[in-house]
Parts: C-alpha cells; structure tokens; sequence
C-alpha cells in the first residue's frame, strides 16, 4: 500500500498495531482461562515423606514440588505486547516467560497450566513453548 505522506503512514501502522494488540489480549485471556481449567482439572499424585527409617514424615496431597513457566520469544509482535504490558520478564538464555506462581508448590497444576496455555496460543499462531522443572 502506498501512502500520501509519512504520516498517513505511521498513523495507518499504528492502527495495524492497535487492531493486532486487541487481538493478543483476546487470546491473552482465553489462554489464561484455558490454563486455569487444566490446573484444577489436573489431578496431583499426592507424595508421602519419609524419614530414612520409614517413618511418615509428611503427606502433600497436591504431590511433588516445583515450577512452570510459559516461553515467549521476545523478538515477536506478541512478545514486544507482552513486555509492553508487564505480563512477562525476561527469561533464560533469551526470550520472555510468565511464571504460573498460583497452585501453591503443585508441579503438575503448574505445569498442567503453563502447557495448557502454550497448546492454546500455538493454536491461534502465537510462537510459545511451556516448560516446567522438579523443586
């Protein structure tokens, strides 16, 4: 498309911008909820913690410790939305990630959450991935 001036330019871009930044906050949301679905849909293997005798030490009914994240490059339209927007931090060794911290210590909540949300974007076009790791 070709413009009159520069700023019919500029002005068409950032109507562009504004229309593509509606939709990421659309599946911004729908992908939370999708996330929160999993999480309490997940059923944790409950842990018993024993001491080196055999003793019962402690029963976590929402089973093992640990994390999970969702993985945003940060070279993308969707990452720049996201750091514009304070949703996400920089990750390790590059990109962007949003850490799931609800769930208390659950690793598969967590992780049932973050890997709900990346099948969610990934099927809407949005480049993502989820990770998760044992406390």
């Amino acid at each position: 498309m070709t413009y009159a001036t520069l700023k019919e330019k500029i002005a068409a871009e950032k109507q562009e911008r504004n229309a593509r930044y509606e939709v990421f906050a659309h599946h911004w949301g729908r992908a939370w909820d999708e996330g929160v679905k999993a999480a309490m849909a997940a059923i944790p293997k409950p842990m018993t913690v024993v001491d080196r005798d055999g003793n019962k030490v402690d029963y976590v009914s929402e089973g093992v410790c640990g994390f999970a994240w969702l993985h945003v490059p940060g070279n993308t339209s969707f990452g720049r939305w996201m750091k514009k927007k304070g949703l996400a931090r920089p990750d390790y060794p590059t990109g962007l990630c949003v850490w799931i911290s609800a769930y208390d210590q659950s690793h598969d909540r967590k992780a049932a959450h973050a890997y709900a949300m990346a099948t969610y974007l990934q099927l809407n076009g949005i480049e993502c991935s989820a990770r998760s790791r044992l406390d």
